[in-house]
């Protein structure tokens, strides 16, 4: 996704982390290794047809999935995602503590471990990166550029007037390192696993100068460290970035402290198009990529390519803005919406299998899921009886859908708006249709309040419940303009609440609780589906395991 990152820009950022780039691989040279990462053939290149450039190679840095792909190669954090699952596991820790008031968090860390430069990864190490993102000047506080900190931690060491989760880190010994927040929260530690906060060289980081961002108007230049010296302790290593030719190069890491890849290259090839991403791979110049069109799953199969269905981990909702029109502040006009809407049909007609109607604006895997909810069942004629108790039959409103993008949970934009506009057209609700580019004034108009409903999602970064509907009401200043809703202010503090809570039981309670009241007295918008993407490979690629965060690691990827 993805991914402000205040509560409005980070709906753009993780969006597109999620609507990431594709993966794609292209025969090269075998090498003579014998197996000493496992089973599973040796050597080979894994090309990578990617949907558009990163923007460099500095993870902290980073807001878009296309970065992040080609990063998450090369760095790890001190905890990742159990692979095929938004479960948190070690990574460059092996365990860590809370305190009983979650805000102190003692982190082992596992030894023997060297950046790509040789330098040793230790607790120093750490607590360098920690107090480098804290202490961000200039440019490096800009939403652009570290918006993953702004969303996740809050503010720096330089902005008073907007306080940070972060505190300080401390080390203990050169294997413990401790990290103080200024207060709990459900995020952490499992924050740690987003790419954004992985750890890099503190040596690279101070030769290559890597905090010297500078941002004039809208362009921002990224020194050094970030376009040609990265440098992690990930099992694969920067090699080259051949603009030119659209190419980007890592190869293998041989001193990587883990099971070492089996690949001696990933190529990520940068294609954008996705029609030209599919030829590419049927005719062989690629072995794989990302967000194949659904349409196109079934005879990318029976052509004997592999497609590989990540768990639905994301919601399509129709937006409602409470700011232009009074009447939508009305919940019977919103329920007449949810009423109005044969989500059931939606989801046969217009998304791939294995799509769900939804039930509230989180999905199964996330804790904090409420059970007991079930989807408002379509009845046009409850719609309409609602409609006319709030004196709004006819109500005219605009609907905001964007052209020139596929998402995950919206793989047809224009096919989705016709099929929800007719069935809101047949409740009677009279709607003026306004479709703008996704990056040419659809995301703008809709962080500035123009629609009155506009279709939009979300991809989840993690399996908090926070990262969804803390992320989406947490603020009443969001794109749903819920502060002009009397309720708006108690749902903010509500999830502020739940999100401080350091026992895990109540708060998961604690949120089970928010989505009930979410969806039965608030109703801020109208949550529709949930819908899984995919990848597809060659038969000859596996060991990339499908990730419901586009996770994907290719560390234990063969080819042959």
């Amino acid at each position: 996704m993805a991914h402000s990152r205040t509560a409005r820009r980070r709906w753009t950022a993780a969006i597109g982390l999620t609507g990431v780039a594709a993966l794609a691989l292209s025969a090269c040279a075998q090498s003579d290794r014998d197996g000493e990462s496992g089973s599973g053939k040796e050597g080979g290149t894994l090309t990578f047809g990617a949907a558009g450039a990163p923007k460099g190679f500095d993870p902290f840095y980073a807001t878009d999935g296309e970065t992040f792909r080609v990063s998450r190669q090369m760095y790890e954090g001190l905890v990742g995602f159990k692979p095929g699952s938004a479960e948190v596991e070690p990574a460059l820790a092996t365990k860590w503590e809370s305190s009983a008031d979650g805000k102190t968090w003692t982190f082992t860390l596992k030894e023997n471990v060297k950046f790509h430069d040789g330098t040793p990864f230790n607790a120093e190490a750490v607590c360098f990166n920690f107090n480098r993102w804290y202490n961000q000047t200039g440019a490096g506080q800009s939403e652009a550029v570290s918006q993953y900190w702004l969303d996740n931690f809050g503010g720096f060491a330089t902005t008073p007037d907007k306080p940070s989760l972060f505190k300080s880190c401390a080390v203990q010994d050169p294997k413990t390192a401790v990290v103080e927040l200024t207060s709990a929260t459900s995020q952490f530690p499992s924050v740690l696993g987003f790419t954004s906060f992985s750890i890099s060289s503190p040596e690279a980081l101070k030769k290559y100068e890597a905090d010297k961002v500078t941002q004039v108007g809208e362009s921002i230049t990224y020194p050094a460290y970030a376009n040609e010296h990265p440098t992690g302790t990930g099992p694969f290593k920067f090699g080259k970035y051949d603009k030119a030719n659209n190419v980007v190069e890592l190869v293998r890491n041989d001193d990587y402290h883990g099971t070492k890849a089996k690949l001696d290259k990933v190529v990520f090839r940068i294609i954008p198009d996705e029609t030209a991403r599919k030829q590419a791979l049927k005719a062989g110049d690629i072995d794989g990529y990302d967000l194949p069109n659904a349409a196109d799953w079934a005879g990318l199969r029976s052509d004997g390519f592999d497609v590989k269905v990540r768990p639905a981990f994301n919601v399509l909702y129709l937006g409602i803005n409470q700011l232009n029109n009074p009447k939508l502040q009305d919940l019977k006009v919103r329920q007449a919406l949810m009423h109005a809407i044969n989500r059931d049909q939606l989801v046969k007609s217009q998304l791939p299998e294995g799509a769900a109607v939804a039930t509230q604006f989180m999905p199964p895997l996330v804790d904090g899921y409420n059970k007991s909810l079930t989807a408002a069942p379509y009845d046009v004629e409850k719609a309409k009886a609602l409609l006319a108790e709030a004196g709004a039959t006819g109500l005219s409103l605009k609907f905001y859908w964007p052209t020139e993008v596929t998402r995950p949970y919206m793989p047809s934009p224009k096919d989705l708006y016709g099929a929800i506009a007719g069935d809101l057209e047949k409740a009677g609700f009279t709607l003026e249709a306004v479709s703008k580019p996704w990056n040419g004034g659809y995301l703008t108009d809709v962080d500035q309040g123009a629609p009155d409903l506009f279709m939009l999602g979300w991809t989840g970064d993690n399996g908090t419940a926070h990262n969804w509907i803390g992320t989406f009401f947490g603020r009443t200043d969001n794109r749903f303009n819920t502060g002009k809703a009397p309720w708006g202010g108690e749902l903010a503090d509500k999830l502020a609440a739940a999100n401080a809570e350091p026992d895990a039981g109540k708060r998961t309670a604690l949120y089970e609780d928010l989505n009930k009241k979410i969806m039965e007295e608030y109703l801020p918008a109208v949550p529709l589906s949930h819908s899984p993407p995919a990848l597809v490979f060659k038969k000859e690629v596996q060991g990339v395991t499908p990730s419901p965060l586009t996770d994907e690691r290719f560390g234990s990827a063969t080819k042959g």
